[in-house]
């Protein structure tokens, strides 16, 4: 009963393949935006059967934090965020549209995981919006 309603991150939704990250940073038809300490880089494209809908890359750099322990906590706040948050961003594709995003830490401090998560949702709500501009305008 406790999982009742509680949305998740399958491994679907996790970007890993090299070629779809190439794409996504080495493209021209990427778009990026920043609200400090994030920067998201997303572009859409044309969705597989098989693949999500979403999928997502967590980056944390290490010469922002030098430990692994630091960065683990980090992408642990923007994958939570992410998590709870998500339907902003699939609400605003097409069943043949698929987005992809990067989400990179910026700062060199910890921030609260509220703090973290009211950025990530800002950001995603812009993606949204842009991305529910683009498809009208089409």
């Amino acid at each position: 009963m406790l999982n009742a309603g509680r949305s998740s991150f399958p491994k679907q939704e996790r970007m890993v393949s090299r070629q779809l990250i190439e794409m996504l940073f080495g493209g021209g038809c990427s778009h990026s935006m920043a609200a400090f300490p994030l920067r998201v880089v997303y572009m859409t494209r044309e969705r597989r059967e098989d693949e999500a809908s979403v999928q997502l890359l967590i980056s944390v750099p290490k010469k922002h934090f030098k430990h692994a322990v630091d960065r683990n906590r980090v992408k642990r706040q923007i994958r939570e965020s992410y998590r709870r948050h998500k339907e902003l961003l699939t609400n605003s594709l097409s069943d043949t549209q698929q987005l992809l995003i990067a989400c990179v830490w910026l700062s060199d401090q910890h921030e609260p995981s509220s703090s973290v998560e009211r950025k990530l949702v800002l950001l995603m709500q812009r993606i949204g919006e842009r991305n529910e501009k683009r498809g009208s305008g089409k």
